[in-house]
This record gives C-alpha cells, sequence and structure tokens, in this order.
C-alpha cells in the first residue's frame, strides 16, 4: 500500500511539471471514482510541431474526459459481465473506461495512440486501484496479434479518415465470436460508421444512453458491433 502511494505521489509529481493537471472525482453506477486529467488540452496544441501535425494530424483529444466514456463506463459497470473477459480499448484517452472495465474483474490492454496518454492510465488505474495494461496503438496500422473477447471505444468517430480504420481494428482484435462497444454523443459521422460496419458484416445494436454532471446533458449512443448470432455480455 504504501508503495502504491509512493508510486501515485511521484507520478503526480513527475505529471504535474509537465502538464497543468486536475483531479476529478466521478460517481459511475453507484461507485466512487478519482480520475486525473488535463486541466486545459488545447493548451498542449503548442507541443506539436507543424512536422508532426502534417503528418498525423493528432489533436490532443486524449487529455480530457469525455462524456462518452463516462458514459461506456457506466453501462459497462451496470449491465455488463466482465470477470475473466479480455478486453481491449482504444483511444483510451486518460483511461477511463478501461479502469472501469478493470474494476469489473476484466484483463484489460488500454492503447492509445499518444505515448502521454499513457501515463495518464497508470496513474488513474493507480489511484483507482485495478490493475491495466498499457500499450501504444495506431489504429490505422494494427500490428498486434492478440484477439480479444470485447473492444471498447469511447468518442472515437470524429473525423471520416477514422472510420474506416475503426472497422478493421474491430475485425482484427476481436475474437470471431466476441464484440465492441463504440460510444458516441450522436455525430454525424457515426452513420457513415455504421454504413462501413454493416458492409464489413458486423450486425450492430444501439443502446440509446445520456451523460449527465450538474445541468450538463448530453446524449450518447453505445453502439454494438458483432459477427456471431450468439449473445455476448
Amino acid at each position: 500500500m504504501i508503495d502504491a502511494e509512493q508510486n501515485i505521489a511521484a507520478m503526480l509529481e513527475a505529471l504535474s511539471k509537465e502538464y497543468d493537471i486536475e483531479t476529478s472525482p466521478y460517481t459511475i453506477a453507484d461507485r466512487s471514482f478519482t480520475f486525473v486529467s488535463v486541466h486545459d488540452s488545447y493548451v498542449l496544441l503548442d507541443r506539436i510541431s507543424p512536422e508532426d501535425f502534417v503528418k498525423d494530424e493528432q489533436m490532443p483529444y486524449w487529455a480530457e474526459i469525455w462524456p462518452a466514456a463516462v458514459t461506456l463506463s457506466e453501462f459497462i459497470l451496470k449491465e455488463l459481465v466482465l470477470a475473466g473477459k479480455k478486453i481491449i480499448e482504444i483511444g483510451a484517452g486518460v483511461g477511463v473506461t478501461s479502469v472501469a472495465a478493470a474494476a469489473m474483474g476484466a484483463d484489460v490492454l488500454s492503447t492509445d495512440y499518444s505515448g502521454e496518454a499513457l501515463r495518464f492510465i497508470r496513474l488513474n488505474s493507480l489511484k483507482n486501484n485495478v490493475s491495466v495494461s498499457t500499450g501504444q496503438l495506431d489504429w490505422r496500422c494494427i500490428r498486434l496479434k492478440d484477439r480479444f473477447d470485447m473492444l471498447f471505444a469511447a468518442d472515437v468517430l470524429y473525423e471520416r479518415v477514422n472510420l474506416l480504420p475503426i472497422v478493421h481494428a474491430v475485425d482484427k482484435l476481436v475474437k470471431p465470436e466476441g464484440c465492441a462497444y463504440i460510444a458516441d454523443p450522436r455525430r454525424r459521422l457515426a452513420e457513415q460508421f455504421l454504413d462501413l460496419a454493416f458492409e464489413s458484416g458486423f450486425s450492430v445494436t444501439s443502446h440509446a444512453k445520456s451523460f449527465s454532471r450538474g445541468k450538463q446533458v448530453i446524449p450518447v449512443n453505445i453502439y454494438r458491433l458483432s459477427k456471431s448470432r450468439e449473445k455476448n455480455t
């Protein structure tokens, strides 16, 4: 316990020297969590060189806690059975959904394109007393050979260029009998994503949910993609 507390303190100190961090308590499905994120992700734009932006057009979206991630986490905690399941999250950001899945007893690999994000995921897993493995992953070029029972992703359907790579990532990373859950705040691009998923042989079911925090209420859809006729939970 002392080692964990020392590790958390050391990680917080290191991150606070590089970022304007904030620590936020969340109650999700009657469970208490604490997550560390970046106070203002737009400040991180200054860290992106013009060369890197031309190469990847990557924005620091990983640094925030997005409503879709919290909504997907609530769905996981309330409606899924994950004990013993092998899970991957893509575009994990600071790891909110990965932490929720690990809290349900899943074996979780939490991934993001940004190496910076992985440091926050490790910290947030420690702060919430769960075990989460981390890895850098570009969904445009999947080199990972492992396949998973379930894949989670929240708020990743924000650029048209990402839609087909995400469908292909689900196809490559999920076991034939497995499924993926993609949470999205009802962006128009989600319809195009679903069309691509259908064309790739996936069946899709939709769960209409919402994120509420204070006076803020945001509709969120959670899409379940599967190629198996059996119902996976």
